[in-house]
């Protein structure tokens, strides 16, 4: 049986709104490309609302229904980009930070930076 953190988390959910996990050690799978696809397209999707919400907030006339429905799309957006970062940030492996005063003065193996 497969760790629970070696889990993929998917970037959909089943029927029931639940998280969907994919249990695989092939990257190459059918459903682990299908997962990096909608993932690409997940975060092309948040870039191209990041820029319409900086032309719709420019424009001093913007109407109140047009606000509301940017920031509807860009909570989906991000609620979507968290799910991207939170499952890649899963398949990665934790950084030593043993010995590190401060995350930033530390490299990936806990040593610090000059």
């Amino acid at each position: 049986m497969t760790d629970s953190s070696e889990l993929r988390l998917l970037p959909w959910l089943g029927p029931d709104g639940k998280p969907c996990y994919l249990s695989t050690d092939n990257d190459s799978s059918h459903l682990s490309r299908l997962a990096d696809a909608i993932e690409w397209m997940e975060l092309e999707v948040g870039a191209e609302l990041v820029e319409h919400a900086t032309e719709v907030l420019a424009d001093k006339e913007a109407e109140q229904e047009e606000l509301r429905l940017l920031a509807a799309g860009l909570i989906e957006s991000l609620v979507k980009t968290l799910r991207v970062a939170q499952s890649r940030g899963h398949r990665l492996k934790a950084p030593d930070l043993r010995g590190c005063a401060t995350i930033e003065g530390c490299t990936r193996t806990g040593t610090t930076r000059n």
